[in-house]
């Protein structure tokens, strides 16, 4: 029997949709009174990869990564998952077609070792947690650089979007060293 340890605690990440940057000043609050203070922000990158969300969103869309100081418990990502589609819920606007969001919110955690996304969509690579909520393993750290998988999205891939993950896992590292040696240093 294998003894059960409690993992290390995870880094929030969200990467962000939308095509009027200027709803992110309203957003981003939001966002912090749940998950704490944002400690990475990336540019805000021209979102070319797919035209999907063009007919809801408008065009010009623009994507931008974000990650979270307070670190969490990665069973919290289904919670996450639901909080975010609330907070698109809150943006949305009325269309001739229905109701369309302003901002997408991609909710997940950054770990040593992998990149993990929550979403609505069952997949075969992708596993059930509860709430109508999934979890995928969209990238894994590898020889140095996180890597993409055969179903990780499009955007995923690119360069741009590697070199942002490996910054956000360098500030995590970092986070967790000092955490070590916090512990190391006090009396319990």
């Amino acid at each position: 029997m294998g003894i059960i340890t409690m993992p290390q605690p995870v880094k929030a990440v969200i990467g962000v949709l939308t095509a009027e940057p200027c709803l992110l000043s309203t957003v981003y609050p939001e966002l912090t009174a749940h998950l704490g203070p944002i400690d990475f922000t990336s540019e805000l990158l021209p979102f070319t990869s797919t035209t999907y969300y063009e007919a809801e969103m408008g065009p010009d869309i623009h994507r931008q990564f974000i990650s979270f100081e307070r670190l969490v418990d990665a069973g919290t990502l289904a919670e996450m998952k639901l909080f975010t589609n609330t907070v698109e819920q809150n943006f949305k606007i009325k269309k001739s077609k229905g109701d369309a969001r302003r901002v997408n919110l991609d909710a997940g955690y950054l770990c040593l070792a992998k990149l993990v996304l929550a979403s609505t969509k069952d997949h075969a690579h992708r596993i059930y947690l509860c709430d109508g909520i999934y979890a995928e393993i969209t990238l894994r750290f590898y020889r140095k650089t996180f890597q993409p998988w055969e179903w990780s999205y499009p955007d995923y891939r690119l360069p741009t979007y590697i070199a942002i993950f490996n910054k956000i896992r360098e500030i995590y590292r970092k986070q967790l060293e000092n955490e070590d040696l916090w512990k190391k240093n006090t009396r319990y």
